[in-house]
């Protein structure tokens, strides 16, 4: 069974969640627009390539918004998260930046701590994900004065609290426009509107990050269990997300 046929089950009040989230992004563009003519917009979507995200890019594009999307290319992607950037670069008509880690910094963390070093420790796989994910995203963001992610309350217990306009932190705003939306009502945006999707949710797969800390999960399961399963639940986070990151700014 297909994540779409399993999940698109849309909420009484979908309608105007969708036109809550329209609103926010089309006033979002409006208040970050570039100063001058040809600029880089100054709000960026940050895109993990999961379902929320993806509704997100459908709807920037759709809207024509003048706001930028990004990636963050960790260098353990699954093979079919890889294809649908590849996709998704072809045919957004919003710019898609990707961004990698140093390659030096990851080739070095590997040879110094083993390619299995985030089973060690939450001390190493956070490193690792330091590497990877938080030293891409603060160069993603440089420069702007606002930035999207598809956090949504129903996510995970940590994230019960996101507003839809987090203003925490004083260098940058971020929007969370699905923060109202449940999975049912993002499945039921992806197969009315036919947004690609990664087919790994069809193998169960609900929350998608680096193919080593990523596992399908069984019914009953919560919607983040497969994410670093090895470890306390209170831990599950990488970091772009945490509002006590080192990082001026706070990444699916």
């Amino acid at each position: 069974m297909s994540a779409i046929d399993l999940n698109a089950r849309a909420s009484a009040t979908f309608a105007q969640k969708l036109a809550e989230t329209q609103a926010l992004l089309q006033q979002a563009a409006l208040d970050h627009a570039p100063r001058n003519a040809g600029d880089a917009p100054r709000i960026t979507l940050a895109c993990s390539l999961g379902a929320e995200d993806m509704v997100l890019a459908h709807l920037i594009n759709r809207l024509q918004l003048d706001i930028g999307i990004f990636v963050l290319e960790t260098g353990q992607l699954h093979a079919e998260t890889l294809a649908l950037l590849a996709r998704l670069q072809a045919t957004s008509r919003a710019p898609v930046q990707v961004f990698a880690p140093v390659r030096e910094a990851a080739i070095q963390f590997v040879e110094r701590e083993g390619t299995d070093a985030m089973y060690q420790s939450i001390a190493l796989r956070k490193a690792c994900c330091a590497i990877r994910k938080m030293e891409p995203l603060s160069r993603a963001l440089a420069g702007k004065d606002a930035w999207i992610t598809g956090l949504r309350r129903e996510q995970s217990g940590t994230r019960a609290e996101v507003p839809l306009t987090d203003r925490s932190d004083a260098t940058k705003l971020k929007y969370n426009p699905l923060a109202n939306w449940t999975w049912g009502d993002v499945w039921h945006y992806i197969a009315d509107n036919q947004v690609d999707h990664n087919p790994l949710h069809d193998q169960f797969y609900p929350s998608i990050g680096c193919a080593p800390c990523t596992r399908a999960v069984s019914a009953g399961e919560d919607f983040r269990a497969g994410r670093w399963w090895w470890e306390d639940e209170a831990a599950k986070e990488c970091g772009l997300h945490v509002k006590a990151s080192p990082l001026p700014a706070t990444y699916a």
